[in-house]
């Protein structure tokens, strides 16, 4: 046997190499095949104590989380239990996050641990990555059966949690890729691959905020099988306790005074909007539930997110959801798509053509305030937060500064940040800029020691996005010039109101500005905005409504508000009615059908009766509506009676707790512009109200006049409606009959009487409508 040369063959070589290769294969089949992993979603702890679940940025990370979002104090445990088939050493992944990081701040403030029958990991959590990331939690042995874990929160400060998983494969790396990931938890989840099919809808509408719960609610009474689509657990959008930003727009106005009907069935009794006086009561959550729930042709997915669409070329034939909780998917099959989600995440999804303004758009708000207690209350500092300690803002004042001015409506950030890419980063952009003007009154400026952070959402309030493209584009160039259109069909009733930073406040934080500035432009109105912006111009069936309808980006400050939106969605749901009836494209409604329509908008598809809804104008225009605007002209007695006694008094309300009684103080500040009702004190839903108002000394008056009720458009409504005056004698309460009102219609009711003098007053209200008492300023005055 000669010697293998260079280039001859060692076969023996060959065939222990195979043999080495092919243990190698077996061991790692063996091993794959016995190692366990268990993923499990932190939104499916069975008790989240104080953590809530935020699926707003599903869509960029694939599931929501739980957040610890409790305004500087820790939030409850969240607990659960998970089954361990099989005993041995597990490595311990959790997906969180150190969210200030991406600014490079000092401090990590969400910081938590994960204890596992009681015990917590040795490892601190949300510590590191400015990026969602895995975590390693070090090893930890397990034996096979059932064990607890809980979500331990060490700050308040909006720690995070995405999912937990184990491994017995310790070198496991787990994936942060989108794609790779969610194929991770449908394997781990057991969640099918394909989405499971719910059926076939007339009417699919996704997102179910004011416009979308119109648009299903117009349609299911029009007999159309409807889906409503909503990734959170209540209805109402910005509308919502979750959110809290009032209904402002037109409705009900000729020449379609049934347009707005469902509006005002959803469109709560009472309203606040600055301060601790904005409760979540107030948005009535449940009864906007029951309302959908009521209707037969409607279902609701509620806590489930369309993230996907199935085109048929230029049709969507089914949307995709998936639910917030349990991570499974469900396939809606649907005749026809209402796209409501306001970011135009339907018509993204399907190709639809849209347009977006890359900078200066209006930005989201998380709105907030505080409220005071009744003992001093301290507040950590937070060198992790916007840095305010020598910068203004809106209620900051080193003498007297003013609680109800802070966390309002011009607490906005992202103006010009990738709304969707960015957009958890612009959301806690806002959370740093609350911490941070909380952190300066407290600790800097050493005032309100009384007062704690109340609340704060963490959903967002959005204002605009992507707009769909549809046939007509309106302009603000429309709007001024008033246009006019054979297919119009929805009222606005608000001014061209855009925002953007504003300059008092942008020292420092030039390019990501927290403060806004609103930039108003009136016209003469209401003005109609056709139908024809509210469908998809290359996407034959799908509708939309809300504030991602085919408009300019100056044209959305007009229309964005949510009683347009939701007039926009009944009359969606009134076109899909009649494409359905036709078998026709959302176009053909308008080419073909548009007597139709129209036909359907005069009838109108409310609950209520008649006499229950009024025409609402809206605020901020100048109306052309066939009504008289009320005379603002003082009375000729007003020039001649002197001082307003009021402006010197004390004033207090009996048995009315001190967050209800904030701002009580506009009613004897002398301003009495009744087209102002920012500066009115709204009082709690209490009748009879009693308020009184003291001196140092006697006085003497003869006249009381009341400026009260709701400045819409050119009207005002819900003055108070009875009230009695009595005067303190130094030994009891005597009433003045010349001073009791019944039956009041005026906002600026005068009444005269024989002189009176004391040191202390009541008002007895009486009556209001939804025994609320709307006050500009109550004035006493002595006429000759």
């Amino acid at each position: 046997m000669g010697h293998c040369g260079k280039d001859e063959v060692n076969y023996w070589e060959i065939f222990v190499i195979k043999i080495i290769k092919l243990v190698f294969f077996f061991f790692c089949l063996v091993f794959a095949v016995s190692a366990e992993s268990i993923l499990f979603e932190a939104e499916m702890f069975e008790t989240r104590g104080g953590w809530v679940v935020d699926p707003q940025f599903m869509d960029q990370m694939g599931s929501p989380y739980l957040l610890a979002h409790g305004l500087g104090k820790p939030v409850a445990d969240a607990e659960t239990k998970v089954m361990f088939s099989t005993s041995g050493n597990y490595r311990v992944w959790v997906r969180t996050m150190d969210w200030v990081a991406r600014w490079q701040a000092s401090g990590s403030p969400g910081k938590f641990q994960l204890l596992v029958n009681n015990t917590p990991l040795p490892v601190t959590f949300g510590t590191e990555g400015a990026q969602w990331h895995w975590h390693d939690g070090g090893l930890l042995s397990v034996k096979k059966g059932e064990i607890s874990l809980q979500l331990h929160d060490l700050t308040g400060f909006e720690g995070r949690c995405d999912a937990i998983l184990f491994s017995t494969d310790l070198k496991m790396q787990p994936p942060s890729e989108k794609a790779e990931l969610n194929r991770l938890r449908r394997k781990l989840l057991g969640i099918a691959e394909q989405p499971q099919s719910v059926g076939t809808f007339d009417l699919v509408v996704v997102g179910g905020g004011t416009a979308g719960t119109c648009a299903a609610l117009s349609a299911a009474r029009l007999g159309l099988k409807v889906a409503l689509v909503q990734d959170r657990p209540v209805l109402g959008g910005n509308n919502s306790s979750e959110v809290r930003v009032w209904l402002h727009g037109a409705r009900n106005l000729e020449p379609w005074p049934h347009v707005g009907d469902i509006v005002a069935e959803l469109e709560q009794a009472a309203r606040a909007h600055y301060g601790p006086a904005n409760t979540a009561e107030l948005y009535e959550d449940e009864r906007k539930l029951a309302l959908a729930m009521a209707e037969p042709n409607l279902k609701l997915f509620l806590e489930h997110r369309a993230n996907n669409v199935i085109r048929d070329q230029n049709r969507i034939t089914a949307v995709i959801a998936q639910d917030i909780n349990s991570g499974g998917r469900l396939r809606l099959n649907a005749r026809y798509v209402a796209d409501c989600s306001g970011d135009g995440c339907v018509g993204f999804l399907a190709g639809a053509d849209f347009d977006m303004t890359p900078k200066g758009r209006m930005g989201p708000c998380n709105l907030w305030h505080v409220r005071p207690t009744s003992i001093p209350q301290s507040f950590p500092r937070c060198p992790w937060a916007l840095d305010l300690t020598d910068k203004p803002f809106p209620g900051r004042s080193k003498t007297k500064p003013q609680p109800d001015r802070l966390g309002g409506w011009y607490w906005e950030s992202g103006f010009d940040i990738d709304p969707f890419e960015d957009i958890e980063a612009v959301r806690d952009w806002n959370f740093r800029a609350m911490y941070g003007a909380w952190d300066a009154i407290k600790n800097v400026d050493g005032q309100l020691s009384d007062y704690e952070l109340g609340w704060s959402a963490y959903i967002m309030g959005k204002r605009e996005s992507r707009r769909l493209m549809g046939d007509v584009i309106l302009s603000k160039e429309d709007v001024l010039s008033n246009r006019s259109w054979d297919d119009a069909c929805v009222p606005t009733g608000w001014k061209f109101d855009l925002h953007l930073p504003d300059p008092k406040y942008e020292n420092g934080f030039e390019g990501n500005a927290f403060i806004s500035r609103a930039h108003f432009t009136s016209y003469q109105g209401p003005y109609w905005v056709p139908y024809r912006i509210l469908y998809s111009r290359n996407i034959e069936n799908l509708f939309m409504a809300g504030r991602d309808v085919s408009v300019t980006h100056d044209a959305l400050g007009t229309v964005r508000v949510m009683r347009t939106g939701g007039c926009m969605g009944e009359v969606v749901g009134m076109a899909a009615s009649v494409a359905v009836k036709h078998n026709v494209t959302n176009r053909d409604v308008y080419t073909k059908h548009l007597s139709e329509l129209k036909m359907l908008m005069s009838v109108g598809v409310g609950r209520l009766s008649p006499d229950a809804i009024k025409p609402d104008y809206g605020l901020g225009i100048s109306s052309r509506a066939p009504k008289k605007a009320i005379s603002v002209k003082p009375p000729d007695w007003l020039s001649k009676a002197g001082t307003n006694l009021c402006l010197s008094a004390e004033v207090d309300a009996e048995g009315v707790g001190a967050v209800e009684l904030k701002g009580i103080e506009r009613i004897n500040d002398g301003k009495a512009d009744i087209f102002q009702n920012e500066q009115r004190w709204i009082s709690p839903k209490k009748m009879p109200l009693v308020i009184e108002f003291k001196w140092k000394k006697p006085q003497k008056f003869t006249t009381l006049r009341i400026s009260s009720g709701y400045a819409q458009g050119t009207s005002v409504i819900a003055p108070v409606n009875a009230w009695t005056l009595a005067v303190w004698n130094g030994d009891a309460w005597v009433e003045v009959p010349a001073a009791q009102v019944r039956d009041n219609t005026d906002p600026q009711r005068y009444v005269h009487f024989p002189v009176q003098s004391t040191q202390r007053i009541q008002l007895r209200i009486e009556s209001s409508k939804d025994d609320i008492a709307r006050l500009w300023e109550v004035e006493l005055y002595q006429c000759n």
